[in-house]
């Protein structure tokens, strides 16, 4: 680690703080400097660093079609108005002559952590991995004349950042909102649903393992127009039933599942072709949450 009136100095040339600003300073010592995995499933991994008498910082990536990244500077203060914290990387002492270089500039909200998106928290990782301190620097909002300087402290990162790595290329690559509303479609005159949605079912299903805060569930069954009425109506329900018997094997709670057959009320297709009448064999799933 840089001694800290190398730091110091180092803030104050690249922030252009006049000699007569005070500047206090956060940061873990080598001892207290500390990296967690705090959360570790197929839904979320979270890293977690201290920082002591200011807050944590918080690397987030969560189950998505597409990788995801968010960084939050989390402050046991947080802001009392608007202001802007300026982002910077801070060479370690092994690498000396090496300037400091600007990230990012953080918005800082009334009442609200530090955020910074997807392409910015990746760089606070990759200069961590490379043993730079990332660091915040903003104006005391209760003491103008004060400039805050919050340090990320790269050592004893290595090893957690690769479990949070691997944690990251376990997550499901869909998340709650791809499930929500789901569609599945079945063979003709049958309860047997199609390759597709069978698929579909199944990853339902995996996702169901992790998330324990599904609230409710909506089911309603459909047909096409081919056959009786009636007959189609019963056929919708059982469908519907099925598809609760597979969210109650799940752990889901039966009376949080709401069965509906609407028959061949409904359609979305015509029924005049084959491929129309598909779509209108279905069963419309509508998960909530808290």
């Amino acid at each position: 680690m840089l001694p800290i009136f190398m730091v110091l100095t180092s803030a104050l040339t690249l922030t252009s703080v006049q000699a007569t600003t005070q500047l206090r300073q956060y940061s873990a010592t080598i001892e207290q400097s500390t990296w967690q995995l705090s959360t570790n499933t197929p839904l979320e991994c979270q890293l977690r660093h201290d920082i002591p008498r200011f807050g944590q910082a918080l690397f987030r990536s969560v189950a998505s079609k597409s990788l995801n990244m968010a960084f939050e500077l989390q402050m046991l203060r947080l802001p009392d108005n608007y202001a802007l914290a300026e982002v910077i990387s801070v060479p370690p002492a092994w690498r000396a002559g090496e300037p400091s270089k600007a990230i990012a500039t953080m918005q800082l909200l009334k009442q609200f952590n530090g955020e910074l998106p997807k392409k910015a928290a990746w760089t606070l990782l990759t200069e961590l991995e490379q043993g730079f301190s990332p660091s915040f620097y903003f104006n005391d909002w209760y003491s103008p004349d004060n400039k805050i300087v919050a340090f990320i402290n790269p050592v004893q990162f290595s090893a957690t950042f690769t479990a949070f790595n691997q944690c990251i290329a376990g997550l499901l690559p869909y998340s709650f909102e791809d499930i929500a509303f789901t569609v599945l479609n079945y063979e003709t005159g049958s309860d047997q649903l199609s390759r597709e949605s069978s698929r579909r079912l199944a990853q339902i299903a995996e996702y169901l393992k992790y998330d324990s805060d599904i609230d409710y569930v909506e089911i309603q069954g459909y047909s096409d127009s081919y056959g009786g009425r009636w007959m189609n109506e019963q056929l919708s329900i059982k469908r519907a039933e099925k598809v609760k018997s597979f969210f109650v094997k799940a752990g889901l709670s039966a009376d949080k599942v709401q069965v509906t057959g609407f028959g061949e009320r409904r359609h979305i297709a015509p029924n005049q072709i084959a491929i129309e009448r598909k779509k209108n064999r279905r069963v419309v799933l509508q998960l909530s949450k808290p």
